[in-house]
């Protein structure tokens, strides 16, 4: 359609666009990887639970490309517990766990992809020797946590764009329009194909 229209992107006038998903976060950049929403999750709360912009913005805890890690944080005297798994199988130890009641968290992370985002299938594809000669899914787990370092702001709840949503439209974090608005429930559903 481009060609059949004779559109020449390099020919275009420079416009100025809208940026309907605002600015991003260090903690949006670690989302990619195994772990880095429990750490973008647990930025957020530290700061809530403290009512303090606290310095500290990383939870080394929950990182690596380990099947499950776990760890306890004590959060302005309340301990949470929190637990993360990546791939399948290890996604259904940690369930198996909570279910079994043999283990309970306040907050759990799964993955599908074994090490998260960083291996799944829109990653480039890779030559079986250059998986065997290079670890390339902790190479892209640092590309992230770099790039997360070298944020202006990484926090997700500081991300402008989001405190004005609130601000002039869900009223504030957990009111009542943005919980009926942004959470989704689920209900069985009867087969009606016939």
């Amino acid at each position: 359609m481009i060609k059949k229209a004779r559109i020449q992107f390099a020919k275009l006038p420079d416009e100025e666009f809208d940026n309907p998903l605002g600015a991003d976060t260090g903690a949006a950049v670690i989302f990619g990887v195994t772990g880095g929403v429990m750490e973008a999750a647990l930025r957020t709360a530290v700061d809530t639970l403290t009512g303090k912009d606290n310095e500290n913005y990383e939870f080394t805890e929950v990182r690596g490309l380990e099947g499950v890690k776990e760890a306890t944080y004590n959060i302005n005297g309340l301990e949470v517990n929190v637990a993360v798994a990546s791939g399948a199988d290890n996604a259904k130890k940690v369930l198996d766990a909570v279910k079994n009641g043999e283990k309970n968290y306040h907050f759990i992370e799964i993955m599908g992809c074994p090490g998260g985002c960083i291996n799944g299938g829109g990653q480039p594809i890779h030559t079986q020797s250059e998986w065997a000669t290079t670890d390339i899914k902790a190479l892209r787990a640092k590309a992230l946590y770099d790039q997360d370092k070298s944020m202006a702001i990484r926090k997700s709840h500081k991300n402008p764009m989001i405190k004005t949503i609130y601000d002039e439209y869900f009223e504030k974090p957990g009111s009542h329009k943005a919980h009926k608005i942004l959470h989704t429930s689920y209900k069985p559903q009867t087969n009606t194909i016939k």
